[in-house]
């Protein structure tokens, strides 16, 4: 039984680092429901939803946003934008997962008010536990609103 109902919706074009942030929330115990979606154009449909299914989630069961940057479709930085300006969203904790270390993508995203930026590490073992840390962090010990 899932003892949080909120969910941690994780948007990553790379299966394999996809795949160890899901292992690596589940091995920490991390009970909440997690969402893996490949881009930042389904990200957008499930938050916000199609016009073949309006209802889309608007942020009332997403306790956290686990948001690559380098994506197909539609980048982070859009998704960022999109979830900042939208009332329904805004409050929604967006956690920056990515690979780039660039000042202008650090400085953008938190200009659009991202709650936190994380640079992936390359060890394999400090990813996984970075991204444990992270979710532990949003989902046991932050109060969100």
């Amino acid at each position: 039984m899932n003892l949080n109902p909120l969910e941690i919706v994780l948007v990553e074009d790379n299966q394999s680092d996809a795949e160890l942030a899901i292992r690596a929330l589940k091995s920490a115990k991390v009970t909440n429901r997690i969402i893996h979606l490949k881009d930042g154009a389904e990200a957008l449909d499930y938050i916000f939803g199609t016009e073949e299914n309006p209802g889309g989630k608007r942020g009332n069961q997403i306790g956290l946003i686990l948001l690559d940057l380098k994506m197909p479709k539609v980048n982070g930085i859009e998704v960022l934008k999109r979830l900042k300006e939208e009332e329904t969203t805004r409050s929604i904790p967006v956690a920056v997962f990515t690979s780039s270390s660039e000042d202008p993508d650090v400085k953008e995203c938190y200009r659009l008010n991202v709650n936190s930026y994380i640079v992936k590490p390359l060890d394999f073992v400090q990813l996984g536990k970075t991204i444990c840390d992270t979710g532990m962090y949003w989902m046991m010990i932050n109060h969100l609103p």
